[in-house]
């Protein structure tokens, strides 16, 4: 499965109208990752919140947010009315339907990921989030580079993210939040009901430089080894599929997926995404069943309806599920207009993945109800094991 159009010295290849895959550059940059711990890659959940598990047995299920492309450079208040649209989920609710933690799909500052824009872009728009909040890194949290900008001595890529999210054990960099201490930046989260694998998709959209595969099999060992007790769900910033205009989906990305699934046997259930500025959720006829990929990069970074990410130009949808030029993959829902996040749902049984949305009005209004919803079915029983 390849991206259409013909590379061009001087400008990216306009998509073809209903392809929801876009070329890849000729010459990609891709930053040196940190180094690598000697420690498994994996979290568990139970480390980080002594009791889910149990608490997550009695209720049948656990729930979690996930959102991407936060970071608020362009004035605050839309990432702000997302948090408390997050929060009040925390707050009235309980059981198997209160969100445990948030799971942060990438871009978590803005421009340039530096560790000095912390605490304006992430812990004081999340400082009454009452939840864990784990993340894997966008381009922007890794464009970082040791180079000299502006006369100003720069930082190694990925150092405000590390710093942040794998702390070797927790500091307290802002007064009401400490760091997180995730093991490395592509990394397992082990949870009751779920497994969910994060991976780092660089700055253009690469698991490993050309000619490497260290992470791309660290990720195949992880989906032959995944439990299958647990729903299985994989997290990259950079989305496989879009249809908006600016970035579209990423060849190499869906690629290193295809490969991974094929060489471990095993497909996951849920495929989660930002970098897109909007939301958008796609089926894809895969391994029997219809694989959801769910795009949620419209959580607060752009401010106004006119910033987000709008649908190709020429792209006419008269109704949905749309068709896209991908005959196994289809468009089942959009949204170009609002800012907003998901909960994930994972039961015994099923996976819900609901979607809600949060105006740009003053005050905003934040859909009571899931403004679009997707469900997989498992045919076994899967344990909180």
């Amino acid at each position: 499965m390849e991206a259409k159009g013909k590379g061009s010295a001087f400008a990216k290849p306009a998509p073809e109208i209903g392809h929801p895959v876009t070329n890849f550059p000729d010459d990609p940059r891709f930053h040196p990752l940190p180094p690598v711990p000697e420690a498994d890659f994996s979290l568990s959940l139970e480390a980080i919140l002594p009791g889910v598990t149990e608490a997550a047995e009695q209720a049948g299920a656990l729930a979690f947010h996930a959102l991407g492309d936060t970071g608020g450079i362009h004035g605050a208040e839309t990432q702000n009315a997302v948090a408390a649209a997050m929060q009040e989920q925390i707050a009235k609710s309980q059981g198997a339907e209160r969100p445990r933690f948030l799971f942060h799909l990438g871009d978590v500052v803005y421009l340039s990921g530096e560790s000095s824009q912390y605490v304006a872009q992430f812990y004081e728009p999340y400082q009454y989030y009452d939840a864990p909040i784990f993340a894997i890194p966008g381009n922007h949290d890794g464009e970082t580079t040791a180079e000299t900008r502006c006369g100003l001595e720069g930082e190694t890529a990925l150092l405000g993210f590390m710093q942040n999210f794998c702390s070797a054990s927790p500091r307290r960099l802002f007064k009401h939040r400490s760091t997180m201490t995730q093991p490395y930046c592509y990394w397992r989260l082990d949870a009751p009901f779920v497994h969910v694998i994060g991976l780092y998709s660089n700055i253009d959209g690469q698991l490993d430089r050309r000619g490497e595969s260290r992470q791309q099999e660290w990720f195949t060992e992880q989906l032959r080894s995944a439990p299958d007790d647990k729903w299985l769900i994989v997290a990259a910033h950079h989305p496989c599929f879009s249809l908006d205009e600016t970035h579209g989906g990423y060849v190499e990305i869906m690629s290193a997926m295809d490969a991974a699934f094929r060489d471990s046997g095993r497909t996951p259930d849920l495929i989660l995404s930002g970098h897109v500025h909007s939301y958008q959720r796609f089926s894809r006829d895969l391994a029997g069943k219809a694989l959801p990929y769910v795009v949620a990069g419209n959580g607060g970074f752009a401010n106004s309806s006119r910033s987000l990410h709008k649908m190709q130009r020429g792209l006419v949808i008269e109704r949905l599920p749309f068709q896209t030029a991908l005959p196994t993959v289809r468009l089942e829902s959009y949204d170009v207009m609002n800012a907003g996040f998901v909960r994930v749902t994972a039961g015994s049984d099923c996976l819900t993945v609901d979607y809600f949305s949060v105006s740009f009005d003053d005050p905003p209004a934040v859909s009571r109800e899931p403004r679009d919803s997707v469900t997989v079915r498992s045919a076994g029983m899967k344990t909180a094991r």
